[in-house]
């Protein structure tokens, strides 16, 4: 079992992004075991996010087995974004 999480290229990227448009952000992707990379919050609601790098072929962008095993047994919000585009617009839709 992997302890720690991998963190995807544009990861950083969406992060500031967020918080640029008043995003509360905390960056969980070190927690491994198919947690979502980023906890968002805005306007009293709470998302959580898993980022791929929409850069890399298909296949680098799979979940993770951990990661569609957290999807399948989480009751709340969790998008998988693939790029900086998708999760601020995501995120406004949201919230």
């Amino acid at each position: 079992m992997r302890i720690r999480g991998r963190t995807d290229a544009n990861q950083k990227a969406i992060v500031a992004a967020l918080r640029q448009i008043g995003c509360s952000v905390v960056v969980t992707s070190q927690l491994g075991n198919g947690f979502p990379d980023l906890v968002v919050g805005r306007n009293g609601h709470n998302l959580f996010l898993e980022c791929k790098d929409g850069n890399k072929p298909p296949s680098g962008r799979m979940l993770t087995t951990e990661e569609i095993a957290f999807k399948n047994a989480w009751r709340g919000q969790l998008w998988t974004v693939f790029s900086l585009e998708e999760a601020v617009n995501y995120v406004l839709r949201n919230t």
